[in-house]
């Protein structure tokens, strides 16, 4: 009940905020249409359009039979799709980055650390506020884009490419770790500085890691693949446990009923 009440408190609060409503509302929608605009854009291509692919990606689609388009359309997806896992890291950044500093400025904090509620309920309940609405957008833009792209592929095997179990292990296992880390990151980073705004810009950067991983898939420096994902989801609940732990300890609330200002 209490971790509950925390999670009504912290939407009651936050959503209030225009630009935490628009992150979790466009973004989703945003990485939704891009994918589906360029399968639109991707049905109809002449010969040759894959001269400019890496030559591993041109390998591959030669040794599958596939037709330019079906290879571009495939392997344009394959890079778009990994957005989806933007989303995770983006969204709980905002609403966390405003759950603490916000509170600081309001003074509203204070009050809540004076009830017989713990550290660990105060963080688990923070973090499910900013965690929940981030997957949940997450899965549902990712069910929309499934379900209209099954209508703008030229063929099922581009299709088959596109709910490729890779991407369900992604976004049932990767996905949700990944927000769990992207709030962490913004609890210790908000619990530490004094604007929110600063927070906000700190907590970004945890999507680099993420943004490498993309290029890297762009020049053919690694291939995605289930075995990938189910490694990345282990190397990341093992980060998830490390800053789950580093959270509680720097959340000192006698320092912050004391020298909060």
């Amino acid at each position: 009940m209490r971790i509950r009440t925390i999670i009504d408190k912290e939407w009651a609060e936050v959503f209030k905020n225009k630009m935490v409503l628009i992150t979790v509302v466009a973004m989703p929608l945003l990485f939704m249409i891009l994918p589906l605009v360029q399968l639109a854009a991707t049905r109809n291509v002449d010969a040759g359009s894959m001269h400019n692919a890496p030559e591993s990606i041109i390998q591959i689609c030669r040794a599958q039979g596939l037709q330019d388009n079906e290879c571009l359309q495939g392997f344009l997806s394959n890079q778009f799709m990994l957005f989806f896992l933007l989303l995770p890291l983006m969204i709980p950044v905002m609403i966390a980055s405003y759950s603490i500093v916000g509170e600081k400025t309001t003074h509203s904090l204070e009050p809540l650390l004076a009830t017989p509620t713990s550290t660990t309920e105060i963080i688990l309940g923070k973090g499910l506020a900013s965690a929940l609405p981030a997957i949940g957008a997450t899965w549902l833009a990712f069910a929309i884009f499934l379900f209209a792209a099954r209508f703008l592929v030229v063929s099922d095997r581009v299709y088959a490419g596109i709910t490729n179990p890779m991407w369900i292990v992604a976004m049932l296992l990767v996905a949700p770790l990944l927000t769990v880390m992207s709030v962490m990151v913004a609890i210790v980073i908000s619990s530490r500085v004094n604007d929110p705004r600063a927070a906000e810009q700190l907590g970004m950067l945890v999507m680099l890691p993420l943004l490498g991983l993309f290029f890297a898939q762009i020049f053919g420096l690694i291939a995605l693949n289930v075995t990938t994902m189910f490694v990345l989801s282990v190397i990341l609940l093992a980060v998830d446990a490390g800053m789950v732990a580093l959270g509680v300890k720097l959340f000192q609330r006698e320092a912050i009923l004391t020298r909060w200002k």
